[in-house]
């Protein structure tokens, strides 16, 4: 009998004060018993003499809470006159009424009971406790206020699927990312190391109990800087941080080679040696690594050494392109040598290098001695400078014409004592 009673949801209709609960369980019947009241009086009856709950306000807040976790709910009051509080289940079921608990569910404790507030913990927290938590004040008229208990779920798992293990360098590559039975959705991300890659679709599907599924497609195409690089797909949702999961990427691509001079430094001179290195990596690593002369066959007198190719005694014949060649399961690949050798007497061509402002001072310098010659010449011949006169300046002075002029200085030069000047 008492089961029933605890699990009523009916309300009744009081007929002069309204609403008043019709559930009698032990809670209920404790406090008519302390009160020394019949338990068939309404509650609402108790408080006919207290005065009216208009100035009351009941609060509480709505909750949201991880599937597994605690959820406290709060009834509280301001302005109490001790009026009853009680708690009642989104089916109506009193889960506390006062500070007792009438329902038989050890997962709510009591957190704090006074006159202004009710508390409550839920612990392990289920989708099924989802709903309108009700909380009810006695007062006249009664108050009410509702609290809603969400439930987060978080993806219980997170998984990547690839259709190989091993891919080809250009081969595409597609991966699925699924994040399974979330509460809401999730949304999906893909990174390749600090590097946002973007999915070409994504998939919501809607399962039972509320739950979801979110499916992401990434395709792209393998190189081989993706080799050893982890493809990340990350999920982002309300009730877990950093949710994610890798799936490193394992490309293979045929060798890359190079070739370089371990001795001599500088030229290479007639008679000395000369030692070649191939160098070759690749995935699988190389499994051979030729070398060969480019349209000619290898001198007698070169040595191959593993990977090197050894010149012991070069001469003019060794000119030419030497190739190695490197293979693997995926393809090959190959890289040159241009070979000349010099005379032993070659020294190290320097280029010419033409200092142009050494030019412009040599000039300068040049320019300026020209014009202190000049300067001292034309200072020498002003100090020596003379008077030069013509046989018609000489009989000027006294002839009547340029005719007895030259006849004057002809015939004055005898009696003349002037010293002869001769101007070269």
């Amino acid at each position: 009998m008492r089961g029933e009673q605890e699990k009523s949801s009916t309300r009744t209709r009081h007929p002069r004060r309204g609403v008043r609960p019709a559930v009698i369980g032990p809670a209920t019947h404790h406090y008519y018993k302390h009160q020394q009241i019949h338990p068939r009086t309404s509650p609402i009856d108790l408080y006919q003499g207290c005065p009216k709950g208009e100035h009351q306000n009941l609060v509480t807040e709505d909750i949201t809470v991880v599937e597994g976790e605690v959820a406290i709910i709060s009834c509280r009051v301001k302005n109490n006159d001790d009026s009853v509080i009680q708690l009642l289940n989104p089916n109506r079921q009193t889960i506390y009424f006062r500070d007792v608990r009438p329902l038989k569910d050890s997962r709510f404790q009591l957190v704090n009971f006074s006159s202004n507030e009710l508390r409550v913990s839920l612990s392990n927290v289920t989708l099924e406790d989802e709903g309108r938590y009700l909380c009810q004040l006695y007062t006249d008229p009664p108050q009410e206020a509702f609290t809603t208990i969400t439930v987060l779920v978080p993806p219980h798992n997170l998984v990547i699927d690839v259709q190989k293990d091993t891919y080809v360098e250009g081969e595409e590559v597609e991966m699925n990312c699924t994040a399974l039975a979330s509460k809401p959705a999730g949304t999906i991300r893909w990174f390749q190391g600090n590097k946002a890659l973007t999915a070409v679709k994504t998939d919501v599907e809607y399962m039972e109990e509320r739950m979801f599924r979110v499916r992401s497609q990434l395709v792209l195409t393998a190189k081989r800087e993706d080799d050893g690089i982890p493809i990340v797909c990350l999920v982002d949702h309300p009730a877990v941080k950093d949710l994610q999961t890798q799936q490193y990427l394992d490309v293979q691509y045929k060798p890359m080679v190079s070739v370089s001079v371990k001795y001599p430094q500088g030229l290479t001179r007639e008679g000395e040696t000369l030692e070649l290195v191939c160098s070759a990596t690749g995935k699988p690593r190389p499994e051979s690594i030729l070398w060969q002369r480019v349209d000619d066959d290898l001198p007698e007198h070169v040595l191959i050494l593993g990977d090197n190719l050894l010149f012991g005694n070069l001469n003019k014949t060794d000119n030419g392109t030497y190739r190695c060649e490197a293979s693997n399961s995926v393809g090959s690949a190959s890289a040159d040598y241009t070979l000349f050798v010099y005379d032993t007497w070659a020294g190290d061509e320097t280029p010419l290098v033409v200092d142009h402002a050494v030019i412009g001072g040599v000039v300068a310098v040049v320019v300026f001695a020209m014009l202190c010659l000049l300067i001292i010449l034309g200072r020498y011949f002003a100090r020596h400078k003379g008077t030069y006169f013509t046989h018609e300046a000489k009989g000027a002075d006294d002839a009547a014409d340029a005719d007895t002029a030259i006849i004057n200085a002809e015939g004055g030069q005898n009696s003349c004592e002037e010293k002869k000047e001769y101007f070269i």
